[in-house]
């Protein structure tokens, strides 16, 4: 199976509401789509979101990283000789591990569909199947506390709440959000890098001791303090996530050693793929740290990449992959079922993708224009 031609598109996808952070405020999702073609007429999908706020990784640079770098390098190559090509991959250009995820799950779908093997089953098919937390974000408490309401009725258990955005208004965003959820249901929150270390431990301590049951939080401080990360998860009563502080195998190894947080979060954008985040997962076995899967704002070929790790690995013991239940629709065809909060790992040989509705196909021109 030799990889003969590789095609680069776009899809855009409008949002069921804003998604807000402390970070950033988003309407639609925008994702670059990569399909790589073989001589047996197989076709491997993979995506990346340009997510600059987090990753750094703009549309531009995304598509001058494949065009320049990596399509170059796979072209030509034979998919069974996988550890090469993963690894030419990776060492081809520095960073941009968005660009490189995009075709790290295309590969793997391929790889997969040469053996007949769906790859959660090939990377260990612990289950079929996971449940998600869908996410709350951050506005005024009342929208906070209806948007909850509505997220309780689809049924979910698990709500992620955004939080950081005027931090001292974060408790009443969290009561609000506590009281309209009910005792029952966990809420988990993400401030984004938003507080201070010493802020973190007040704000988390007080959430507490106000009865607010918070699960975790995830990335309380700046993602390259991870002395303030530390100081944070020894003092808070609240347990401690670690995901922008997560772009490598090797941060996260960092982190397990210092005991930095209690938790990390994967996400296959920031680690550059399937093959980086399988490393972060047995370094986690070894150290005893449990792990959370989770996604930036993507449609479903990434997130079902992401979908097929999660159902593999009896260290992931979180789920944070609502995207495309975020969606107000879905062009991919295939995948992964997402029933609400209940997802459904395609069976199917590889990832499972049989196709994108409106994917517009970019060609050279329109290619260098984006650049720009």
């Amino acid at each position: 199976m030799k990889i003969t031609e590789v095609r680069l598109g776009t899809i855009s996808v409008p949002l069921r509401v804003p998604f807000k952070t402390a970070l950033r405020s988003v309407s639609s999702v925008e994702d670059i789509i990569v399909e790589i073609y073989t001589d047996t007429g197989h076709v491997g999908y993979g995506e990346a979101p340009p997510t600059g706020a987090i990753t750094g990784h703009t549309t531009g640079a995304i598509l001058g990283a494949l065009r320049d770098h990596i399509i170059k390098t796979i072209v030509g190559r034979d998919v069974d000789d996988f550890e090469d090509v993963i690894q030419a991959v990776n060492k081809c250009i520095v960073g941009n591990t968005s660009a490189k995820a995009a075709v790290d799950m295309a590969l793997y779908d391929l790889y997969g569909q040469l053996y007949k093997i769906p790859v959660y089953k090939l990377f260990g098919g612990a289950r079929d199947r996971i449940t998600t937390d869908i996410t709350i974000s951050v506005n005024d408490p009342e929208e906070m506390a209806e948007d909850t309401r509505n997220a309780v009725e689809r049924g979910y258990e698990t709500l992620k709440v955004k939080v950081g955005v005027n931090p001292e208004l974060d408790i009443a965003r969290l009561t609000a959000v506590r009281q309209a959820a009910g005792p029952e249901r966990k809420l988990r929150i993400d401030a984004n890098q938003a507080w201070s270390p010493k802020q973190a431990v007040r704000l988390l301590n007080q959430m507490q001791e106000r009865g607010l049951d918070i699960e975790f939080v995830e990335q309380p401080v700046a993602g390259h303090d991870f002395e303030g990360l530390k100081y944070v998860t020894e003092r808070s009563y609240v347990p401690v996530m670690a995901d922008e502080s997560v772009f490598s195998c090797e941060d996260a190894v960092k982190i397990m050693q210092m005991r930095a947080a209690d938790l990390v979060n994967i996400k296959l954008m920031k680690c550059g793929g399937l093959y980086n985040a399988l490393k972060i997962t047995s370094a986690a076995e070894i150290y005893g740290v449990e792990c959370m899967v989770g996604c930036m704002l993507e449609a479903k070929i990434s997130v079902n990449a992401a979908v097929h790790l999660a159902c593999a690995k009896k260290i992931v013991t979180k789920i944070d992959l609502d995207g495309p239940v975020l969606c107000r629709e879905d062009p991919i065809l295939g995948g992964a079922v997402f029933q609400e909060q209940e997802i459904l790992v395609s069976k199917e040989p590889g990832l499972g993708i049989k196709g994108i509705d409106g994917l517009k196909y970019l060609d050279e021109k329109t290619i260098l224009d984006k650049r720009l």
